[in-house]
């Protein structure tokens, strides 16, 4: 293939991240291509790098180099709490915040119907498991305020409540229609801390 279908490739790649269109795209790579030694090869390498190391928490679905995240083997994070998130992303953003100090469970989506996820699709099971072999006292619902978000908090409350966990849900700070990777460390410090019973 010859270079100029290879960059091709290269933005068509680049433009389907999130946040990236076509032009957007074609700028960061052409800015790439020009500081190749300083950005590209460093880039490239690393992500190779990530691709063959990093998996999935065995326990709560993060993401680690080994099968089980330092989050989960940490005893200082077994304080009886776990703080239930959508996606990885949402559980880098309580860590951010240093709000929490417990353990999390990724549930890996929502409930979404249009988007052919149900609740086989989560990983409601294995909180189920981790809530009897960890002591767990309780468990906060921390999904985003949407209507997917907030079907499947009510959903999982629902299927944990014969485990007798206190549940709670994060409280003011958290706008409707909000999403916690897009919030500031002092909205979720205080969403946190204000949380109420389910």
């Amino acid at each position: 293939m010859d270079g100029t279908r290879d960059i091709e490739a290269l933005i068509d790649l680049m433009a389907r991240l999130p946040g990236l269109g076509p032009r957007s795209a074609r700028r960061a790579v052409l800015h790439l291509i020009k500081k190749r030694d300083s950005r590209l090869l460093p880039l490239a390498q690393l992500m190779d790098e990530v691709g063959r190391t990093i998996r999935t928490c065995l326990n709560c679905a993060n993401l680690s180099t080994g099968d089980i995240c330092p989050i989960c083997l940490s005893e200082k994070r077994a304080n009886g709490q776990i703080c239930v998130v959508e996606d990885v992303a949402d559980l880098w953003a309580m860590e951010r915040a240093q709000v929490f100090q417990g353990r999390y469970h990724v549930l890996g989506g929502t409930l979404s119907p249009l988007d052919d996820i149900g609740p086989d699709d989560l990983h409601i099971p294995k909180l189920r498991d981790r809530i009897a072999a960890e002591n767990v006292r309780e468990v906060i619902l921390a999904l985003n305020a949407t209507v997917d978000g907030q079907t499947t908090a009510h959903y999982v409350a629902q299927e944990l409540a014969p485990t007798g966990v206190g549940l709670s849900g994060l409280a003011q700070g958290m706008p409707v229609g909000g999403e916690l990777d897009y919030l500031d460390d002092g909205t979720l410090r205080a969403a946190l801390s204000s949380r109420k019973p389910y």
